[in-house]
């Protein structure tokens, strides 16, 4: 894998920068999805980590947000995991979704819990690159509460710890863990210190943007909130958190490359810094 482009983008049900998406016109959902796939068209990634995506909602008209923005932006593959489901008159499917010009090898979709409104969750996939395979997180957390944003990431470090023993002792490289954290990477005690405290004890992690870089909300940003976690099999070339108002959120955009020589633990991540 010579290099690969990654961007993660809570793109708010397709609404914009308004308020409410149940405020818009069928019409308006799909302009504000051309701007999703321009944007995308423009930036080229590889692969698209998305949250807040709807498969069939009322609030904004039954519109499959990511059929038309797969569609509008050219994308191969994709794949949509349901983390919130309501039936019903007023019906909700929605949760987090992964675009990718190149095969996902497989997938998963696991929700924190069981909730008709508001539920949040994370996805598994694994997106054949060449010959490499990228194995990549996409969460969603919770957004009131730091108590039960740690009980969600506790969560997703079980799933990852039964992956791992699922392997049968091989050293798969760690997975990419990207996604809207709705917190700050600086509060010591909150999900993103958390989780990175976690995988940091079996591979090195580094987080991205790395300087403060607001995200949201995107027209006069003041708080980081999405961000990227890259284990030290790539090499990240490159980090922008991009100025787009298809959202309340903006994008993060890398671009990273695997490193020639995998360095899966933290020793021996600090002997190569050493020497």
């Amino acid at each position: 894998m010579d290099s690969m482009r990654l961007l993660t983008l809570n793109i708010a049900h397709g609404r914009g920068l308004s308020l409410y998406q149940g405020f818009h016109s069928r019409k308006n959902i799909h302009r504000n999805l051309d701007r999703i796939s321009h944007l995308l068209r423009r930036l080229r990634p590889d692969i698209v980590a998305l949250q807040e995506v709807d498969e069939r909602s009322h609030w904004n008209k039954h519109v499959n947000l990511l059929d038309e923005i797969k569609q509008g932006a050219s994308y191969s593959h994709g794949f949509l995991g349901i983390h919130n489901r309501r039936s019903g008159r007023k019906q909700l499917a929605y949760g987090n979704a992964i675009l990718s010009h190149h095969p996902i090898h497989s997938s998963e979709s696991i929700p924190f819990g069981m909730k008709n409104l508001g539920e949040k969750g994370y996805i598994f996939a694994e997106v054949e690159f060449g010959e490499d395979v990228v194995s990549l997180v996409n969460l969603h957390l919770d957004f009131k509460s730091r108590r039960i944003r740690t009980e969600q990431v506790e969560q997703i470090i079980d799933y990852l710890d039964a992956r791992s023993r699922q392997k049968n002792g091989s050293r798969p490289i760690a997975p990419i863990i990207c996604g809207d954290f709705n917190t700050s990477s600086k509060r010591q005690r909150d999900a993103v210190q958390h989780l990175l405290d976690h995988v940091r004890r079996h591979t090195s992690y580094q987080i991205y943007p790395r300087k403060k870089a607001p995200t949201f909300p995107a027209h006069f940003p003041k708080w980081g909130l999405d961000f990227v976690l890259v284990p030290t099999a790539y090499e990240v070339t490159s980090c922008r958190v991009i100025r787009s108002y298809v959202s309340d959120h903006r994008p993060v955009l890398l671009q990273l490359r695997k490193r020639k020589r995998t360095l899966e633990t933290k020793s021996e991540f600090a002997e190569t810094i050493s020497a």
